[in-house]
């Protein structure tokens, strides 16, 4: 048989010059699913999130109470602006313990506060609790803001908080009427 230069004799058999050998040869085993360790870490990673984030999406946690809070504190920074802006003294009243409601002066420096502010929606500028949210020790006192947007009457700063929201109390600032 010709020697061919590419093959080498090795014992009996004849191999490829640089071939690995056959015994060293590794069969290539693919997986076909997880393995117990990945299976273990994706179920407590499963069980950690429906531990703590299942709970937030029931209407128990406060969900109803910070809304009533943010909308309550977006109409109160409305009407400070629409004092501002309209040259006229607006009035927030709190007729319960669920609602806000504001009205401004018909004229400038009538004193009176007997047209419906307009929101921005177009409509009276009217809040409503919705579910169970209301504000902690019932309806707090009236604000009024003058033309510089500045709450009358108030020597301090006041505060307005929701019930179970007590971490996130309503600020007016008394110098600047600045409501946050």
């Amino acid at each position: 048989m010709p020697r061919n230069p590419d093959f080498v004799a090795a014992g009996r058999q004849w191999r490829r010059e640089g071939a690995v050998p056959l015994l060293l040869r590794r069969k290539h085993r693919y997986s076909a699913g997880f393995t117990l360790t990945e299976l273990i870490v994706t179920i407590v990673i499963v069980g950690i999130l429906v531990a703590v984030v299942l709970p937030r999406f029931s209407g128990e946690h406060g969900f109803e109470e910070r809304g009533f809070r943010d909308e309550v504190l977006s109409a109160l920074r409305y009407a400070q602006k629409a004092a501002v802006a309209s040259h006229r003294r607006v009035c927030v009243s709190f007729p319960s313990a669920t609602t806000l409601s504001a009205k401004m002066d018909s004229t400038f420096g009538a004193g009176d506060c007997s047209e419906i502010l307009i929101g921005p929606s177009g409509s009276a500028l009217v809040v409503t609790a919705a579910g169970s949210a209301q504000f902690q020790g019932g309806a707090p006192a009236g604000l009024v803001f003058d033309p510089l947007g500045k709450p009358v009457g108030l020597t301090a700063a006041t505060t307005i908080t929701v019930q179970n929201l007590a971490s996130l109390p309503i600020t007016i600032e008394a110098e600047t009427g600045y409501v946050h």
